[in-house]
């Protein structure tokens, strides 16, 4: 099986403008998001008469995240929070036979530059209604989870380290790796090694191993695309 990689596109995109969510209760929002964690109101839309004529007149609020980037909310007037399972955020409701793991990795990760930061939030949170639920080192970043006042998974995270380039190569082969495997049979684990080992013999001849000057007594090269 052989790997078809493609050329993307131009990329023209700075960041996030905004990612939104609804809330069926913007009171607890504004405290949680505001009050606690600090982030300020810069922006809201009083929309009434928007849409058909069954569509709710709502509030359109946005919170400042840094970086010129906002986290907003939709309120709906008159619209009750929806039936369903017994865990789950305000919009989707899960019952008990859908893995938690799985609801929970629908969440919001911001991040910070430093450990003070970090802490800080985390005892801002810890001092609130809504606490730190568990604080983790992954591979490369320290992160601090709590659950928002709308069942929303938030997550507050700093960079333990750089990223490689070496790593940024990894995980495109891993990518494509992914999407090879997921079109077969039987998706695993092991097939997504097997075949990302096939790929870096694929590729191994388009890599180029550069020597580390002599003076500085290396003997690993630089691997270099």
């Amino acid at each position: 099986m052989e790997s078809v990689r493609t050329v993307p596109p131009e990329h023209f995109v700075a960041g996030v403008d905004h990612v939104a969510f609804p809330t069926f209760d913007p009171a607890a929002t504004v405290r949680f998001y505001r009050d606690v964690l600090g982030f300020p109101v810069v922006h809201s839309i009083c929309a009434a008469g928007w849409g058909p004529g069954d569509h709710p007149d709502f509030v359109h609020f946005f919170f400042d995240i840094g970086n010129d980037d906002r986290l907003a909310f939709f309120y709906y007037f008159g619209l009750k929070p929806f039936d369903g399972g017994e865990h789950g955020d305000v919009y989707a409701r899960f019952g008990p036979d859908v893995p938690r793991f799985f609801i929970r990795s629908r969440h919001l990760a911001l991040h910070v530059h430093s450990e003070a930061a970090l802490l800080e939030y985390r005892r801002r949170l810890d001092a609130s209604e809504w606490p730190v639920e568990a604080q983790i080192r992954h591979e490369t970043i320290e992160s601090i989870y709590t659950t928002d006042p709308n069942g929303y998974m938030f997550e507050i995270t700093r960079a333990l380290r750089a990223v490689t380039s070496q790593e940024d190569l990894d995980a495109n082969l891993t990518i494509d790796a992914l999407v090879d495997v997921v079109s077969g049979p039987e998706p695993s684990m092991a097939a997504l090694l097997t075949r990302k080992a096939e790929l870096i013999v694929e590729h191994a001849a388009d890599w180029q191993v550069e020597p580390e000057p002599a003076t500085t007594g290396a003997s690993v090269g630089a691997v270099r695309s």
